[in-house]
């Protein structure tokens, strides 16, 4: 048994896959227009914020794995939308797209061989690319259960 292969295909089903989870794609599409900039009383984030914020902090560890020079945003303000309804008609959609087309990069990266999963980061201090994978992942099903969650809050 190739345990490389077996790892490299469990985490790229973890990050594109509905194992323990609900899928992406299917939590985003059909989210009522009229609902992504709502927030419940108490609640700290719109979904159009949640979805923003999946998007910068999947695009800040993808770009930290590939780019040594890649500066991250600040921490907390730069990884959150500061208003709660997204800018425009269009910007949940190109959100959704980017959200996408990252997910696809880093799930290239884990899949490629000649990528070593468990050698450290050279401009890190001490991540690797298996852990800044599962780090997404995590993160990713957190504030995707955090959407369904605001999604059945208001009836949807």
């Amino acid at each position: 048994m190739n345990h490389d292969a077996a790892l490299r295909q469990q985490l790229v089903t973890l990050l594109t896959s509905s194992e323990a989870h609900a899928e992406f794609e299917d939590a985003v599409s059909k989210f009522p227009e009229e609902l992504r900039g709502k927030r419940p009383e108490d609640c700290p984030h719109s979904p159009w914020q949640l979805l923003e914020h999946m998007r910068i902090v999947q695009w800040d560890i993808l770009e930290f794995t590939r780019d040594p020079k890649h500066k991250s945003p600040e921490f907390p303000e730069g990884y959150w939308p500061k208003a709660p309804e997204p800018p425009d008609a269009k910007a949940w959609d190109k959100t959704v797209k980017s959200f996408l087309a990252d997910r696809k990069a880093l799930c290239e990266l884990v899949a490629d061989e000649s990528v070593n999963l468990f050698a450290k980061i050279p401009h890190g201090d001490g991540q690797t690319i298996l852990r800044e994978a599962l780090l997404t992942v995590d993160h990713n099903a957190y504030h995707l259960g955090q959407l369904l969650l605001l999604r059945r809050t208001f009836g949807a």
